[in-house]
């Protein structure tokens, strides 16, 4: 999770919400990244789909065998896609009580009528994950 919000800060230094993930097989680390919404000028460019975008676009399909760590709580977009490549485990920082898909607003890496659950570690370094976000906002205002 050190690896993630690493990641977090250097999106908080391109302007960009401060929201990192990293990928990794057992205790190989495969792709970090941030957040890129502004850099891209894609609303749709989180942490988590650029990883699992990067990762999928090299011919592996499925990452039951993956962790994905990420400093914020998933939204919906995210984990469908953790559902749909078929995610391992996914460890979270901070809760998204806006719009988090993890068990905050709703929890769709639980719903039966998927073909696949996603393991969920939550909490992990969350007070970290949320002062490095609380600290971005509070900038801006």
């Amino acid at each position: 999770m050190e690896l993630a919000l690493n990641e977090a800060k250097l999106a908080a230094g391109e302007d960009e919400i401060p929201v990192g993930a990293v990928l990794v097989k057992g205790s190989e680390l495969i792709l970090a990244d941030h957040n890129r919404t502004r850099q891209m000028q894609n609303p749709l460019a989180h942490a988590e789909k650029l990883i699992i975008d990067k990762i999928t676009s090299s011919k592996i399909k499925y990452l039951q065998d993956y962790t994905l760590y990420v400093s914020l709580e998933p939204c919906l977009m995210c984990a469908g896609m953790m559902i749909w490549s078929r995610l391992g485990t996914l460890v979270m920082g901070a809760e998204e009580p806006k719009s988090g898909c993890a068990g905050s607003v709703y929890n769709v890496l639980r719903n039966k009528s998927f073909n696949h659950e996603v393991k969920i570690i939550r909490g992990i370094m969350k007070e970290e994950s949320a002062a490095l976000l609380q600290e971005f906002f509070r900038s801006k205002r």
